[in-house]
């Protein structure tokens, strides 16, 4: 335990931000299992809107500082990119 009056308050501080970071990723993650889900049910059209709900909350997470750039970059073209291979397989059949 820090003794210096600073660090303890930088103690708390950063175990409030660890809370509200992993409440955040957990908020990503439902999202985009859910809109995975909703891909490998072959729901298309509900996974459409369910794509644009889990971007709009990568979205949010990257603005809160929870994910760099690159990551939510990378993050949503791989959904992107899973929907169009659902929509092509669809119509392929």
């Amino acid at each position: 335990m820090p003794i210096i009056k600073s660090q303890k308050k930088r103690v708390l501080i950063s175990a409030e931000e660890k809370a509200r970071n992993n409440s955040i990723r957990s908020e990503v993650k439902t999202a985009v299992k859910k809109f995975e889900t909703a891909v490998a049910e072959n729901k298309l059209d509900e996974a459409a809107e369910l794509l644009k709900t889990a971007v709009s909350v990568i979205d949010e997470a990257k603005r809160k500082g929870v994910y760099h750039i690159n990551t939510v970059s990378r993050k949503k073209a791989r959904l992107s990119k899973m929907l169009d291979q659902a929509v092509k397989a669809s119509k392929a059949e």
